[in-house]
């Protein structure tokens, strides 16, 4: 479980594009959303397009995913 921790964080560094934040600085309790990491909607699309491509998880509207992505 530690590895694909690991892996999920080294992956949003990298397609949010994330230049000012280290994967290892990321907690496993912190928000993605608004406190946290302070991401924004067009960050949870570009996590879902992830989510998606690299472990097959499909999310339906985004307004339900929202709620889900912000734990």
């Amino acid at each position: 479980m530690t590895e694909l921790k690991e892996n999920l964080k080294r992956q949003i560094v990298e397609q949010l594009n994330l230049k000012d934040i280290k994967p290892e600085t990321i907690g496993d309790d912190q928000p993605l959303f608004v406190e946290g990491l302070g991401l924004d909607s067009i960050d949870a699309l570009e996590l879902i397009v992830l989510l998606q491509q690299h472990y097959g998880i499909k999310l339906g509207k985004l307004r339900m995913a929202l709620p889900f992505l912000d734990q």
